[in-house]
């Protein structure tokens, strides 16, 4: 069996969750203390230079193992295990069901025969692990299994970069799985603990806007949409005639000529509120489900001033931006106020984190 780096395994010494996206590298520790109360102990972030990651592709193993390096100074931690996260669009994830019974070795045996029907390439070209979900629903005689695959260089460009920034990774997750991690925790404070509640997380990124429908902690829709902050970005290059690192950085800061919220600002938001409307409506139309009672926003693109707003009055669904930490005590190295303008963009890199607890 060509193991998928422990996607599903348990992790249990002390761990980093490492996001690694278009827009920069994000690193969470957090620990235990007291009676199982979760602790932010330290977070931190480097951008990127455009280009070394594409479509979560890894153009530039030096210039992303640059970042990771300096993001991992610049924490402070000690720790040099590490989770890292697959984009979901690289990983082919399905539910197979085999007998009951079946040893480990000839799971695996089962697991790689089922694999070959779905998976568009050789069985040596990829990573491929799977987990034993539980009894099948309708056959107390069979299990339901889910495998998962990945093509084993998008992997190991990971697993390198990690290396080369003197660091091991000892989890390989899926972005999506680790940001549901996270936001179960989230949900699992809603009244009732969300019980019968369809929960909707739109993780708006750079490029694209990554949309999961949950309801009671299972996954029921799932999509990608092409459109992200760094559509901003550009019409800000294209408006002030500023490199594209300059514009992303006044994007965050703000430091923009007084026509900027009318000219550009507002139009993006009415973009992004149309492309989440009609997201919704996708759903409903391609699923037996009728309403979403609550809608998240993450991402770094959900802090933007105005964005809730518009997303909830074009919606009419109660929305929030997520706070991956809600509920977690502080480190003495976390600074609350910063804390909060961050949080949104750490949804995957806590959930990675979260690895460390099983």
């Amino acid at each position: 069996m060509i193991n998928l780096s422990s996607l599903f395994g348990q992790a249990s010494p002390p761990l980093l969750g490492l996001d690694i996206s278009t827009s920069g590298v994000r690193l969470v520790e957090l620990v235990v203390i007291g009676k199982n109360e979760l602790r932010l102990e330290r977070y931190a972030s480097e951008p990127l230079l455009r280009g070394a990651v594409v479509d979560g592709n890894i153009e530039n193993i030096e210039l992303v193992a640059e970042a990771v390096r300096r993001v991992w100074k610049k924490s402070g931690t000690r720790i040099k295990l590490v989770a890292l996260g697959m984009p979901p669009a690289s990983v082919i994830t399905k539910k197979i069901i085999l007998p009951a019974g079946l040893s480990e070795d000839q799971l695996e045996v089962q697991v790689e025969s089922e694999a070959s029907q779905y998976i568009p390439f050789a069985l040596d070209e990829v990573s491929l692990d799977f987990d034993v979900l539980g009894p099948a629903a309708n056959s107390p005689d069979d299990i339901e299994v889910m495998l998962a695959a990945s093509r084993k260089e998008k992997v190991e460009d990971r697993v390198a970069i990690a290396e080369a920034a003197g660091l091991s990774a000892v989890v390989m997750d899926i972005e999506s799985y680790a940001a549901r991690a996270a936001l179960d925790r989230i949900t699992a404070q809603m009244p009732h603990a969300g019980e019968g509640q369809i929960v909707a997380l739109f993780q708006i990124g750079a490029q694209v806007t990554h949309i999961s429908v949950m309801l009671d902690g299972e996954t029921i829709y799932e999509r990608e949409q092409p459109f992200g902050g760094n559509q901003l970005t550009q019409d800000i290059v294209r408006a002030y005639g500023l490199s594209f690192e300059d514009a992303d950085a006044k994007k965050k800061s703000g430091d923009l000529p007084d026509g900027y919220q009318a000219e550009l600002l507002a139009p993006f938001l009415e973009n992004a509120a149309l492309e989440i409307t009609r997201a919704i409506q996708f759903f409903y139309t391609s699923t037996p489900y009728t309403r979403i009672d609550q809608l998240f926003l993450a991402g770094g693109c959900a802090l933007i001033p105005g964005m809730l707003d518009i997303v909830a009055s074009r919606t009419k669904i109660s929305s929030a931006v997520v706070s991956p930490f809600k509920g977690m005590s502080l480190g003495p190295s976390v600074r609350e106020q910063q804390l909060r303008t961050e949080a949104p963009a750490y949804l995957v890199a806590c959930g990675l984190a979260l690895r460390r607890f099983g």
